[in-house]
């Protein structure tokens, strides 16, 4: 029943509305041609240029090809959300089998009953926050691109709750008063929203949200409601899509679009993505701080170190050029930049950044690299590929030196050093972490963690004679700024808001409170506070308390909490602490070898002793437990060299051989399959090729192996190995990853072709192929399995 669940799960596309032939949708197809016609009539009559004329078809057909995408993507994530509930929660199974699950699908259904009961009173919270908060962010951030006077008009969120996926709850390696859970969110509503922006009015339909969000029970109480209190926040960026519609459909192109999804996502990232926590107060018997005061598990210290092979998006007179490449690496809310590197396909950054980890187990980091080009923002630049790393491998392994696959992209791989500090709150600890950041010699590191939380002020001076202030905060320690809301017309506001900043040196390093007025950007008061003045408080902890403000009132005071933590790298004895915990399952990750002259040294793993094989031996598949059990455990007579990191041991020799040739004896190939319904992105890793036939020994062939996702067979699918110089026996260990809706997910096939870069002589370069019919395979675990190499079957491009 297992094997035929992909089959049973499959949900009705939606039907084409191409027949439509309704009155409005006639006279605007009849205007659109007459000014069509009458655009041509005009170039001819004006003797303009040709290319008045194709410039705009061009971006015509771009904007029409790019709606299309979108378009067809936002249906099937329709499609999804109205479906059973049944074959949602099947189709998830394989993706998280250490998920708790409700024991049937009624229960299910019965707690997305529950959301679709509740959702008209969230649905009235939710306008608030978009007026409230999101609005007025928005607005800002468009300004920066001279887009002004944005503002919501009507905000609708329709009728469609918000979907329950699965529901993960955790039972190890936590403290006795609290509840915590995993909520895989998906939103894909009939919402009604619209805005104005530089007097166009526009709206926005089809709006989908899909994310992990993570809900905090704490602290236990005896009383009715048993919790104090919630905080609920984003593990990772969510996902936001959206349709424009009215006036502003004529600026949906991709450009506007994502500086307006880019501002959103940004904004919802402040808000509620880690470290960001939206806190919700309970019960009155908590003190506030106990929700708010920021609680970060550890640093994460980033080295980007450089990248080799990219591709070559810069066009000049004789073709390609070479690339201006930067990256951008994320983690949760926090994102850094790199400086962009002229005409190098090969750069060196040698760039560093430390990133606040809030859970270690769930987080992951983001790097993505695109190629700079003259223009407004991001969206003028061409996109090089990315990489992805779960942080849980890093906290496992301590320090981590690893090159990373880019994912879609044809090649490239980008070199990243990593290393997990704990907090530590021993104040002997901090000699060690000094001396640590000196050996490195970058004096932006940081060697220590001050969590603040600020409760309110009092007593504020008046900005203007008879009246009172508008104040807000503005909190700085180092480079790093904090602005709080603005508290109208009052001399006692209440922020109740907390923040964490890393600091480079606690003996030096000072904090910076000031309050502000909006109306008159006067200053109401300052606070400075020398960090060296926790080292000698208990647990380098100050309790709430107020303190006078400088140069404000009299009686002008505030009210916060400061928190010391001490950066301490994690070793070998923490880490069994660390990684105690059944890890979150992820797709089968891959690092092709570096470059001989910056290399770690290889891996080497004992090999199974080959048995003898039967023909069926192509239906056999290896457990990649199996595989990571062998490859963890290496013989004692074999050390690990000091740098080799989890990822380099998982993929670097599969335990397995093959003695035959295949059906066709043109060799077989070992692959790996994974589907990750969480990230709806289909994993494909290319082991090794065994047995490839030598037609000539004075011809040695030059393997690899390229991948298309089928059908359609389309350009930007492609993916390709790197070429192995004089072997019948070549191994790659390289992964490669599409991004597939599950709904369209049984009717995608993969080819997979062996060819040799030298060519047969007068014949085809092509050595073998086959055809993966992703529909034949239950992917609720990866699959392992030999595949035979066949005749090609398939154009070559």
């Amino acid at each position: 029943m297992a094997s035929n669940m992909s089959e049973n799960s499959k949900f009705a596309l939606p039907v084409s509305n191409d027949g439509d032939t309704n009155v409005l949708s006639m006279i605007y197809r009849f205007f659109k041609k007459v000014s069509i016609v009458g655009a041509v009539y005009l170039v001819g009559y004006m003797q303009w240029s040709v290319a008045w004329l194709i410039g705009p078809v061009v971006l015509s057909v771009l904007r029409d090809q790019w709606r299309r995408e979108n378009e067809y993507r936002r249906n099937l994530a329709k499609v999804v959300a109205v479906s059973s509930e049944k074959d949602v929660v099947l189709a998830r199974l394989d993706d998280l089998p250490a998920w708790v699950f409700f024991p049937d699908v009624e229960r299910a259904e019965w707690l997305n009953r529950i959301l679709l009961q509740v959702w008209p009173n969230v649905n009235h919270y939710a306008k608030t926050i978009l007026k409230e908060t999101i609005e007025p962010a928005v607005a800002e951030s468009l300004a920066n691109f001279k887009l002004n006077g944005f503002k919501f008009e009507r905000m609708i969120l329709g009728t469609i709750a918000p979907r329950v996926g699965g529901v993960k709850v955790y039972d190890k390696n936590l403290s006795r008063n609290e509840i915590i859970m995993d909520v895989d969110l998906f939103y894909a509503g009939d919402c009604d929203i619209s805005f104005v922006l530089q007097r166009i009015r526009g709206g926005i339909k089809d709006l989908q949200i899909h994310g992990m969000l993570r809900v905090i029970m704490k602290p236990l109480i005896t009383k009715i409601p048993l919790v104090g209190g919630l905080q609920v926040f984003f593990l990772n960026n969510p996902s936001i899509d959206f349709n424009l519609v009215g006036a502003a459909d004529i600026l949906d192109m991709p450009g506007f679009s994502d500086i307006l999804r880019r501002c959103i996502i940004e904004q919802v990232a402040k808000m509620m993505v880690l470290p960001n926590k939206l806190p919700i107060k309970l019960s009155d018997e908590i003190p506030t701080v106990d929700l708010r005061m920021p609680d970060p598990e550890g640093v994460l210290r980033i080295h980007l170190v450089q990248a080799q092979n990219l591709m070559k998006k810069d066009v000049s007179m004789i073709g390609k050029g070479k690339s201006d490449p930067y990256a951008i690496i994320t983690v949760g809310a926090q994102q850094w930049k790199t400086k962009h590197i002229d005409n190098d396909v090969n750069p060196r950054w040698e760039f560093w950044c430390e990133a606040l980890i809030s859970s270690r187990k769930s987080q992951v980091l983001q790097c993505e690299l695109w190629d700079w080009d003259p223009g407004m923002g991001i969206q003028n630049d061409d996109y090089l590929g990315r990489c992805s790393l779960d942080i849980s491998q890093v906290v496992s392994a301590g320090r981590l030196d690893t090159w990373q696959t880019l994912q879609q992209a044809k090649h490239g791989k980008v070199h990243l050093r990593l290393s997990w500090h704990r907090l530590s709150t021993e104040l002997a600890d901090l000699n060690q972490a000094l001396l640590e950041v000196q050996l490195i010699k970058n004096s932006e590191l940081s060697t220590a963690v001050l969590s603040v939380y600020i409760d309110s002020c009092k007593n504020l001076p008046n900005a203007r004679a008879q009246s009172k202030p508008d104040p807000y905060l503005q909190i700085t320690l180092g480079k790093k700024t904090e602005n709080t809301a603005v508290q109208m017309r009052t001399d006692c506001p209440v922020y109740e808001i907390g923040h964490s900043f890393l600091v480079q040196n606690p003996n030096i390093d000072m904090l910076e409170v000031k309050v502000l007025d909006q109306k008159t950007g006067n200053q109401l008061g300052i606070l400075m506070y020398s960090v060296a003045s926790l080292l000698k408080q208990k647990d380098l902890t100050m309790l709430s308390q107020p303190i006078n403000l400088q140069k404000s009132g009299p009686e002008s005071k505030i009210l916060l909490a400061l928190q010391l933590k001490i950066l301490k790298e994690a070793v070998k004895e923490d880490l069994e602490e660390e990684t105690s915990a059944p890890p979150t399952p992820e797709p089968l990750p891959a690092a092709p070898a570096p470059d001989a002259t910056d290399a770690a040294p290889p891996v080497t793993i004992p090999p199974v002793a080959p048995t003898e094989e039967t023909d069926n031996t192509s239906e056999k598949s290896i457990p990649v437990e199996q595989i990571i059990r062998q490859v963890e455990t290496p013989q004692e007579s074999q050390p690990q060299p000091e740098n080799d990191t989890h990822v380099h041991k998982l993929v670097h020799r599969v335990s397995s051989l093959t003695t035959s040739a295949g059906e066709a004896g043109l060799g077989r190939i070992l692959l790996s399959l994974r589907y990750s319904i969480l990230n709806q992105t289909l994993y494909v890793v290319v082991h090794k090729i065994m047995n490839i036939p030598l037609k000539d020994p004075t011809n040695v062939p030059d393997p690899y192996v390229k991948l298309y996702l089928l059908p359609g067979r389309a350009k930007d699918s492609k993916r390709k190995t790197l070429v192995v110089k004089d072997s019948c026996m070549p191994e790659y260990d390289e992964t490669f990853e599409w991004v597939i809706p599950h709904a369209e997910l049984h009717s995608r096939q993969v080819e997979v072709t062996v060819a040799t870069h030298k060519g047969f002589l007068g014949g085809s370069p092509v050595i073998g192929q086959v055809i993966v019919h992703l529909n034949q395979y239950d992917f609720r675990e990866a699959k392992t399995l030999w595949f035979d190499l066949l005749p090609e079957v398939a154009p070559r491009d």
